[in-house]
Parts: structure tokens; C-alpha cells; sequence
């Protein structure tokens, strides 16, 4: 399958789910030409969203023969209206932008809604703000919602359809079964691609790449690390040295877990490098997201600049667990127009002088894909089944300056957090649970006496690959307990919130 990128920040999401299906995609810029596709020969091709208008002077576009390929293709959502576009129709901008869950209306049962009986409603998620209002002369339309009378179309006598909604992400429930019917039924794939052949490639194609020579690896001691430390290691065995980097924003007891784990399951080659007070000082005084990001990407280079000197002369590669989730929010993938949302330190905060050549094994995966991988490769479930964590550590979670003080008391109130999940056995029902300090305070009492201290704000949520989320009904007696807990332990504290924002439009992480 061929994924044409027009800038959303679902792109990879698309083919996540082409991959689920055990189908083979890639994601290209629409800039590929007529020739270029027909030498790649796919089965099907996907137009995925975008965040302009198809009006837009500089609008990402696609040569009109792609519609005479006579190979399928699926426009979704900005997809749609070029497709609508191309074929002569109209987009003009909603009456009322349509964004989050709405209600989806089957009018006709086509291949795309084998399925779905005529009349039929499900629940979709919307994120548009242009629509087609009458579909082009000689298009059906296929189902439609409340805001958008033509919610999906398809050529009269083509293998061409266009969904407004976005099937790819896991708040369209059917979404899977919608993707599922245009490979299988509409471009008649074969579902033959695995994990275990993700692996098989990787393995190959890292051996190849790093030959005689000798590599590093970032360890976080997160599973995005320890999957890509467990693949380059199958590929070039003791040639590979993990540096677990202590930067004094990590949680609570996380260095003694992570040396445990990949010293005693594993059987790596691990060196730990003590830089807490580099880090700390790198952030002094600064409070702006992205500055924070880009100095922590910076001091990390150093540090592994100054430990494979010590692991000998010929260390020529640096090996990262750089998630697709990272790409797309840091810069465009592949040439494509996708927006920047927040640069990863491990993306685009890295030093420009970079004295290794990267190896990111994972950087075309979604986090549930890279835990199954990792089973594959018999990782422990203590390390598969880890929260997310970021590279960044607690210091995009510290909201404004960031110094010794402010860590300890995050580091205080999100072990407590964690500990209490765990307690009442929801740590594995949430996808990431975590604490935030926020920059401000707040009038309290204690005994009897007036206090002005800071505010700790909690966040859980539920999701499959970090793209989008949803907040996790916390229940009410946990947080009570939580919130005590937090309020009467961590000095400086005296006041607990609860986040309840989705994503889009909030970030998992608040910085």
C-alpha cells in the first residue's frame, strides 16, 4: 500500500493500522509523480489528511492522473475534499467546524461499509473545518453526519472513495473494519506482514549498516530503549554498549529498577553515567518548553560523546528508541507538509554537530507496536508493559524553572501517585499516569494556619499509540486517596488537581 503524506498528524497513524492488518505500507510526500507511482506498483493508495484548505494557494496537492490509475485509492478527511477537488466538485468551509466524536449515518452499503447495514449509525471522529457539500457529478455519496452532508463518497464506476472522518484513530470504533474492507475487499491485499518480519528486516538491515564497527545506546530503561537495545544487540551482539544516562529528572528509584532489569534479565553491557548536575545546570533559569527540550537534546550528545571514549575509539553509531509519535510532533516526515506540535529532545533538539550516525531501528513505530515487538524478541513484561516516560524526564513536567527542589518534590508526589495506582490495580487499564508541578500557587490551611504552596496537577490516560487520548475515569476514591496522600506527604504541597483533557486538543505531556 502507498500512503500519500498531506500533512497530517495522523500519517503514520494510517499505516499503523495498515500494518495491524498484516499489510505492507509506505508512507511517501504527494510530490511522487504519475511515473514514480506506477513503478512502485501498490495495490491501493491512501490520501491521508491535512491541515489545509485544498482552496489554499499552497496547498499540498496530486497529479489528476492519479484518479486513471485504475488503482484504488481512499481519501480521508483533507484526502476526501482533494479527491472532491480533482474530480471537479466543490469544498467551500463548514457552517460550523466539526472536531471529536460525531454521529455517522450509512446510506448505502458499499464495499467501504460492508458491514454496515443501509441507515445504520456508528460514532466517528471529525477534525475539519472545510467540507464537500454536493459530491462531484457522476460520485455516490456514502454516509453522512449531522454537520456534513457528504461524510463519504465514491466514484460511479472507479475504485475511488473519500471518508471526511478519520477511520485510522481508535475513537472511530469501527474505524479498523473500514480500512479493513477497503484492503481486503476493494484492493484485494494479503495479509502477510508480521512483527516477526519487522524484525527479521531490522536485524538484517542493522548488521549491514554498523558491519565491523561498534555502536551506543541511549537506555532510558523505558521499552522504546530497550526494544531498539535488544534488536541492534541481536544484530551485532557485544559490539553494542548501553548508557543508561542518570540526568536527575528521572522518578523516583528509577535508576536502581533500570540497573537491575538490564544487568540481571538482559545481559547487557550496561554503563551508568552519573550527569544530574550537567543536566541541572544546562536548565537553569530557563522555563520555555522547546529551550528546555533543545538544551536536554544538546547535553545528551555530550554525554554519550564523552562515554564512548570510554568505551573505545571506534564507536561510530548512536542508537536511539526515536518512536514515530516523536517524528510527526517534532518535524515533516519524508517531505511531507505535516505541522510541528513540540520538538523531542531526541528529534529535533539534537546538536546539529552530531558525532554518530543514528540508528533508530523504531522510528516508523507506534508504542503498541514496539510492545510487541519487544514480546517477540522475549523481553520481560516488567519492561513491555512500562509507562511511557520521556526522554526529557521530569523536567517537562515541572512546569517553569527547573532546579533540585522542584524535582524532588515531583519526583515525591508522582511515586506516591503511581504507588496508589498500582495498589488498586489500574496501572495496566492506563496507557500513562503521571504528576505535574505547576508554576503556580495556591492559598491553603493547614492546622489552623494560612499556607501559599504549589499545586500538583495528575494525569492518566487511556490510548493505543499516543497520537490521541483520552482522560482515564480515575475513581474518586483513588484520587481522594492520592490527593491526601500527596498533600500531607510532600512538603511544599497543598492543593492536587485532575486533568481531564483529551488529545487533540491537549498533549499527553503538558510540555
Amino acid at each position: 500500500m502507498l500512503i500519500l503524506d498531506l500533512g497530517a498528524q495522523y500519517t503514520q497513524l494510517i499505516a499503523r493500522r495498515v500494518r495491524e492488518a498484516h499489510v505492507y505500507c509506505e508512507i511517501h510526500p504527494p510530490t511522487r509523480d504519475l511515473a514514480w507511482i506506477r513503478a512502485f506498483a501498490p495495490l491501493g493508495i491512501i490520501l491521508s489528511g491535512g491541515p489545509s484548505s485544498v482552496y489554499d494557494a499552497d496547498a499540498p496537492t496530486a497529479d489528476p492522473g492519479l484518479l486513471e490509475l485504475g488503482v484504488p485509492v481512499l481519501g480521508i478527511c483533507y484526502g476526501m475534499q482533494l479527491l472532491a477537488q480533482l474530480a471537479g466538485g466543490q469544498v467551500r468551509p463548514s457552517g460550523e467546524r466539526e472536531y471529536g466524536r460525531a454521529e455517522l449515518e450509512v446510506l448505502a452499503s458499499d464495499g467501504l461499509f460492508h458491514g454496515f447495514p443501509a441507515g445504520a449509525r456508528t460514532p466517528v471522529w471529525m477534525s475539519h473545518g472545510d467540507r464537500v457539500d454536493v459530491a462531484p457529478a457522476g460520485w455516490q455519496v456514502l454516509a453522512r453526519s449531522p454537520n456534513t452532508p457528504v461524510a463519504a463518497f465514491r466514484h460511479g464506476s472507479r475504485p475511488l472513495f473519500g471518508v471526511q472522518f478519520h477511520p485510522e484513530v481508535a475513537h472511530t470504533p469501527r474505524g479498523a473494519e473500514i480500512i479493513g474492507n477497503f484492503l481486503f475487499r476493494i484492493c484485494r491485499a494479503t495479509p502477510d506482514w508480521t512483527a516477526g518480519h519487522f524484525i527479521e528486516r531490522t536485524v538484517r538491515d542493522v548488521a549491514a549498516r554498523v558491519a565491523g564497527g561498534r555502536a551506543i545506546c541511549g537506555l532510558s530503561g523505558g521499552v522504546d530503549s530497550a526494544v531498539a537495545a535488544a534488536l541492534v544487540q541481536r544484530a551485532i551482539g557485544r559490539r553494542l554498549t548501553c548508557i543508561f544516562v542518570d540526568h536527575g529528572l528521572l522518578r523516583r528509584g528509577e535508576r536502581e529498577q533500570v540497573e537491575r532489569a538490564f544487568r540481571q534479565e538482559l545481559d547487557t553491557d550496561l554503563r551508568v553515567v552519573d550527569a544530574s548536575r550537567r543536566f541541572l545546570e544546562a536548565l537553569a533559569g530557563v522555563t520555555e518548553p522547546e529551550e528546555k527540550r533543545r538544551r536536554i537534546g544538546h547535553t545528551f550528545i555530550d554525554v554519550f560523546e564523552d562515554a564512548a571514549r570510554e568505551v573505545g575509539p571506534d564507536v561510530g553509531f548512536l542508537v536511539q528508541g526515536t518512536l514515530y509519535p516523536d517524528v510527526i510532533e517534532s518535524l515533516s516526515p519524508r517531505g511531507g507538509p505535516s505541522a510541528t506540535i513540540k520538538t523531542h529532545h531526541n528529534v529535533g533538539g539534537l546538536r546539529p554537530n552530531l558525532p554518530f550516525a543514528l540508528i533508530e531501528p523504531l522510528r516508523e513505530l507506534f508504542k503498541d507496536e514496539v510492545r510487541q515487538v519487544g514480546r517477540e524478541l522475549g523481553l520481560p513484561e516488567e519492561v513491555v508493559r512500562r509507562h511511557p516516560f520521556p526522554g526529557p524526564g521530569l523536567a517537562v513536567r515541572i512546569l517553569g524553572p527547573v532546579d533540585a527542589a522542584r524535582v524532588a518534590t515531583l519526583q515525591h508526589a508522582d511515586a506516591i501517585y503511581l504507588e496508589e495506582i498500582r495498589a488498586a490495580g489500574l496501572y495496566d487499564e492506563i496507557w500513562q499516569a503521571f504528576a505535574v508541578l505547576l508554576p503556580v500557587r495556591s492559598v491553603g490551611v493547614m492546622g489552623d494556619f494560612r499556607t501559599y504552596a504549589d499545586v500538583v496537577a495528575l494525569r492518566a490516560v487511556t490510548s493505543q499509540d499516543g497520537m490521541t487520548a483520552d482522560w482515564y475515569p480515575m475513581p474518586p476514591e483513588v484520587l481522594g486517596r492520592v490527593a491526601t496522600r500527596i498533600i500531607n506527604e510532600v512538603p511544599g504541597v497543598n492543593r492536587v488537581v485532575y486533568d481531564v483533557s483529551s488529545k487533540p486538543p491537549a498533549t499527553i505531556e503538558w510540555e
